[in-house]
């Protein structure tokens, strides 16, 4: 079955690729834009002020002047920087979001890469990020971005665990680490999406409080995955000045600034494909076209999207010791025992 458009019309080629490259990017930048009014509008609406209102109509134009701005500023290296490693780190950091790109599944022909192994590769890509991080704390020769690089390492590696558990106990579930298989699986309504156990009958009822603690403890760990609030210690203002990514400036700033945004879609992305039906619309066959497979998933995504941006400004930062705690001994260990449910489960429905 053809699994993308612009293959079918065009071929697997160079030009081929090279469209879907420029499509994923053109949508990466609209997307970041959206996003970062949405931050700037929400931040607002829950402090009770007006937020970015005379640039534009109602404020709408804020992120591509900010965009702009960003663009004039003067590109600073500092003196006992390494400078290659320094200009390097940020196109990493987003090179490793960019390329999860390639095996999210937006509609049954919009799906960039069809990997029988997707899930495996968009985990594997994810830890780029953190690479990139790294070199940039320690090429910036500063002990605020050398500190807040290190803390980036400590707290992806330790969250990588309860991601890697949660992946791995829906393609338990689903049989396949296939991101169109595990789709195609939740096809139906909405109580048939793995959030709520997957298809099934009364037997089902099983496995709900599993499959809805594993949401659960997903979206945890993909915040801290992100570095978002309250896991936001690698760049905490009032302690590491902004962490790793102090001695940047300008466009080299922006890019870090852009890697987060787009690192806060792949996650959202993932949950949308691992729990919440993917493409599927939550009305059965009811508007399930093809045409609009793919606003389904951009609405479910965005969605999460926006609920990591009110839980950024609804709890305050956690200690290092407390977001520590957190991982290796409640998460890892929910998880554990969540996924021998799911294996329970699915050994028994064989």
């Amino acid at each position: 079955m053809d699994t993308n458009i612009i293959y079918s019309l065009l071929g697997e080629n160079f030009v081929s690729y090279a469209i879907m490259a420029i499509i994923i990017i053109l949508f990466i930048t609209v997307y970041a834009l959206i996003a970062i009014l949405a931050e700037l509008k929400i931040s607002a609406w829950m402090q009770r002020r007006y937020g970015p209102w005379r640039n534009t109509w109602h404020g709408v134009g804020q992120p591509l002047i900010e965009v702009f701005k960003l663009l004039q500023k003067e590109n600073i290296t500092p003196d006992r920087a390494d400078k290659f490693l320094f200009n390097l780190a940020p196109f990493v950091v987003f090179m490793g979001a960019l390329m999860a790109f390639a095996v999210i599944p937006f509609g049954e022909l919009f799906i960039p890469s069809d990997l029988n192994v997707g899930i495996f590769y968009a985990f594997a890509v994810s830890a780029f990020g953190v690479v990139g991080i790294i070199i940039g704390g320690w090429s910036s020769h500063n002990k605020y971005s050398l500190l807040g690089s290190m803390r980036a390492a400590a707290q992806m590696v330790s969250y990588e665990i309860p991601i890697a558990i949660c992946l791995l106990s829906i393609a338990t579930l689903n049989g396949s680490l296939n991101m169109e298989t595990i789709v195609v699986a939740q096809s139906g309504w909405f109580w048939d999406w793995n959030i709520f156990g997957g298809a099934g009958g009364a037997t089902k009822l099983f496995v709900i409080p599993f499959t809805l603690s594993l949401f659960i403890i997903y979206f945890i760990a993909s915040l801290a995955e992100t570095n978002r609030t309250p896991f936001d210690l690698p760049e905490g203002e009032s302690e590491l000045v902004a962490g790793y990514s102090t001695e940047y400036s300008g466009m080299k700033f922006a890019m870090f600034y852009l890697a987060e945004y787009t690192n806060m879609f792949i996650v959202s992305a993932l949950i949308t494909v691992m729990f919440l039906g993917g493409w599927n619309s939550p009305f059965g066959d009811f508007l399930n076209y093809v045409w609009l497979q793919p606003a389904w998933f951009i609405a479910k995504a965005f969605g999460i999207v926006v609920m990591q941006i009110i839980i950024r400004w609804t709890l305050p930062r956690l200690r290092i010791d407390q977001l520590m705690y957190t991982s290796w001994k409640v998460l890892v260990p929910c998880g554990l025992f969540c996924f021998l449910g799911v294996a329970l489960y699915s050994m028994l429905s064989l």
